[in-house]
């Protein structure tokens, strides 16, 4: 939750992500924070360094939690989350659940007591559809790798 509350600030959003203007405040961001705007020995030039990436990093991470983008991959969630859970990690507020067909999603914002509930579950599956993956903010973590016969 941190993370997306330090990249929401540096991108000015207030609520919902609208692509559009993250878009096109990144374009300003990049074109006021470019390393090449600064001379090698300008003392702005390593901050602009470290600045650039911040905001590439942050453009990516805004655009996968989008709304626009989950709804564009609604489909291919449900097929992920409905062929069940082959394994998950839980750090801080995040929970990064591996699905049975090889894709994996983060999931912002799971508490130590929603974790332990999703733990406890006598159906962790069914807990987690009905508490965590339609409920939380997520992101594609990892593409889904085909498995040979």
């Amino acid at each position: 939750m941190k993370r997306i509350s330090e990249y929401k600030k540096l991108f000015s959003v207030e609520k919902d992500i609208d692509l559009k203007t993250l878009k096109t405040t990144y374009r300003n961001l990049v074109k006021d924070w470019h390393p090449d705007k600064f001379q090698a020995d300008d003392e702005m030039a390593h901050e602009a360094e470290l600045k650039s990436r911040q905001i590439i990093d942050g453009y990516h991470f805004l655009v996968s939690i989008a709304p626009e983008t989950t709804a564009a991959s609604a489909d291919e969630y449900s097929q992920s989350i409905d062929s069940g859970i082959a394994d998950y990690k839980h750090k801080g507020l995040m929970l990064e659940v591996s699905f049975s067909d090889g894709a994996s999603y983060e999931y912002f914002g799971v508490n130590g007591n929603l974790f332990n509930k999703f733990l406890n579950a006598d159906n962790p599956l069914r807990f987690a559809k009905r508490n965590i993956f339609t409920s939380v903010t997520y992101r594609k973590a990892k593409k889904a790798v085909l498995q040979e016969a």
